[in-house]
């Protein structure tokens, strides 16, 4: 599905060259829900940027699906974006004169595809997220839970390859966070999305089948759920503490 190949990308401020990613390398499957973590610095959501191409990169790979993402002209990304991506902010970006139904139907009306079919995958979306009670309601009337479930069911009308989530449980209080992650399982359940996502939240993190451990711009480490989401939460924070043992040292 996603295929990432020693990726580097640095930013120059004057005359000096910040290394971001240093030959970042991993794969994610069709179906997958993955999480990527590390310190502040460790080009987590540099990576994110670069694989949705909102920002180029100097050297290495990226593949989605069958589609060489370099291969591609601003044009084609655009419509890659809008058709093959989906994406969740840790702000929402939902437009507050827009309902949250027209909020999720909101990428169909882009591409101009305004159907009956797009409102029926906006009501089953609803209805797979617990937000059929609020639909016709505005942004503003809902809690920030209800919003970003909002927002996972618009990052998938359009049937995505991949939904990119950019700490989506940043701005949300335990209870919310829960409910909000509960919507990628079941998505992933449901209707076989494939999710990767940035996160400093351990127990988000625990829910993934995979999370990838990210440091000075490289894979430090890429551990296994098994099952056990209070054990593997405690293996990711124990990586983290090891990790950051190491650098000290």
């Amino acid at each position: 599905m996603l295929s990432v190949e020693n990726l580097h990308k640095s930013y120059q401020v004057g005359r000096t060259t910040y290394e971001v990613l240093k030959g970042a390398s991993f794969k994610i499957d069709s179906g997958e829900f993955v999480a990527v973590m590390g310190p502040s610095g460790s080009g987590k959501t540099t990576m994110l940027n670069c694989i949705s191409s909102y920002i180029p990169y100097e050297k290495g790979k990226i593949k989605l699906g069958n589609i060489q993402m370099d291969s591609l002209s601003e044009e084609q990304l655009a419509d890659l974006r809008n058709r093959k991506l989906g994406f969740v902010f840790q702000d929402f970006m939902l437009l507050d004169g827009l309902t949250i139904k027209e909020n999720i139907m909101l990428p169909r009306m882009i591409a101009g595809k305004t159907d009956h079919g797009m409102i029926d995958t906006a009501e089953r979306l609803c209805q797979i997220f617990g937000i059929t009670a609020i639909k016709n309601k505005y942004p503003a009337e809902v809690s920030g839970g209800e919003r970003q479930r909002t927002a996972v069911a618009r990052a998938l009308v359009n049937n995505p390859l991949m939904i990119l989530a950019d700490e989506p449980t940043g701005n949300l209080d335990s209870k919310s966070s829960a409910a909000v992650i509960q919507s990628f399982k079941r998505a992933q359940k449901e209707l076989n999305a494939t999710i990767f996502m940035v996160t400093h939240d351990s127990f988000a993190a625990a829910h993934c089948d995979r999370v990838i451990i990210m440091n000075d711009g490289v894979v430090n480490n890429i551990l296994q759920n098994h099952g056990n989401i209070s054990q593997f939460q405690d293996e990711l924070l124990a990586a983290i503490k090891a990790m950051s043992e190491e650098v000290t040292a």
